[in-house]
């Protein structure tokens, strides 16, 4: 039991005690579950690469998404993770094709431009078939820094530059809002 605890607690945002709990869950579930479970794991890792068009997440490259002749491939929305294509397609909203950085601009970690797939993405860029470039980076410092050096990069290319939008959470009270993001929501309110 131990040491299924101490595998789980390596983990991304499980703790001891969450490790603890996930452990007696799968010692007290049926066999076949945890059988299920460490095998789709194990699938998961032997099947899963990146494409070689986006750096998405996919089992044949290119993926579903740069060979879906429906999406808008002149509009390509940048992201950190693979994590995050997944997030944007929960919306239904984009219509475009990605293409993922596989993190973010952290000198301080020692991630440069050379460690993420800007030179990838600069090779997609020149070939004249996109015509928008949407940031979609974390709001986070490492984030800001990329989306800021991608852009600057981006411009003379003459292709649009666009960032998401930012602004209050849909069921969110103002006097909980931090400062950074109620005037972010400021800056970017529209015209109703």
């Amino acid at each position: 039991m131990s040491k299924l605890i101490n595998e789980l607690a390596k983990l991304p945002g499980i703790g001891p005690k969450t490790a603890q709990r996930l452990a007696f869950h799968l010692f007290e579930s049926p066999r076949d579950d945890v059988v299920k479970l460490a095998t789709s794991m194990v699938e998961a890792k032997e099947t899963l690469k990146f494409c070689d068009v986006c750096g998405h997440l996919t089992e044949n490259s290119p993926c579903e998404l740069c060979q879906d002749e429906t999406r808008e491939h002149k509009i390509l929305c940048v992201v950190e993770e693979p994590k995050d294509v997944i997030a944007l397609e929960k919306t239904r909203e984009f219509k475009g094709v990605y293409h993922v950085l596989h993190g973010a601009l952290s000198p301080l970690e020692g991630i440069g431009p050379e460690e993420l797939t800007i030179k990838k993405l600069l090779e997609r860029l020149q070939t004249g078939k996109i015509n928008e470039v949407i940031l979609a980076c974390d709001p986070d410092m490492e984030g800001e820094a990329t989306a800021l050096y991608l852009a600057r990069i981006i411009k003379p290319l003459q292709i649009k530059v666009t960032r998401l939008a930012r602004g209050l959470p849909i069921g969110g009270d103002l006097e909980y809002i931090d400062e950074v993001t109620l005037g972010k929501a400021i800056e970017g309110r529209q015209e109703v």
